[in-house]
């Protein structure tokens, strides 16, 4: 029984992106200097150095100026990117969760400035005690 094919990788997708450059007569540098995307991060996309790709959101858009340059439609580059299953994925916006961990942290940041002021008043009215008990102490 047969598995299927392989499941695409950052190799296949980088030079699948590369055959299209070729296919175009287009250099590497030609395609760094349409995209503003650096020869370097251009040559890491098509040999598909994941380790030397940037974030999700950044390689998204990259990818998306790529295709436009070389003649792709973006949307097919993004969805063959998205199939490579080490890929980055999306993070779930869920509103109610963000703000949920939003008021979290804000309740936190009250309680620590609240226990420092707290602390800063004890630590102040101890110093007037102790300079008033020298003084009484002194009399």
């Amino acid at each position: 029984m047969s598995a299927g094919p392989p499941a695409p990788d950052y190799v296949d997708f980088g030079r699948f992106l590369k055959a299209q450059r070729v296919r175009r007569g287009l250099s590497v540098d030609e395609v760094a200097r349409s995209t503003k995307i650096s020869p370097a991060l251009v040559d890491a996309l098509e040999e598909g150095l994941s380790e030397r790709l940037p974030e999700r959101v950044f390689m998204l858009n990259y990818i998306k100026s790529y295709a436009v340059v070389v003649g792709l439609e973006p949307a097919e580059a993004v969805s063959r990117f998205e199939a490579i299953p080490e890929a980055p994925r999306e993070e779930a916006f869920d509103p109610p969760s963000l703000e949920k961990a939003r008021r979290e942290r804000a309740w936190l940041t009250l309680r620590v400035l609240f226990a420092t002021l707290c602390t800063g008043a004890f630590a102040l009215a101890l110093k007037a005690m102790y300079e008033l008990a020298l003084r009484y102490a002194n009399r």
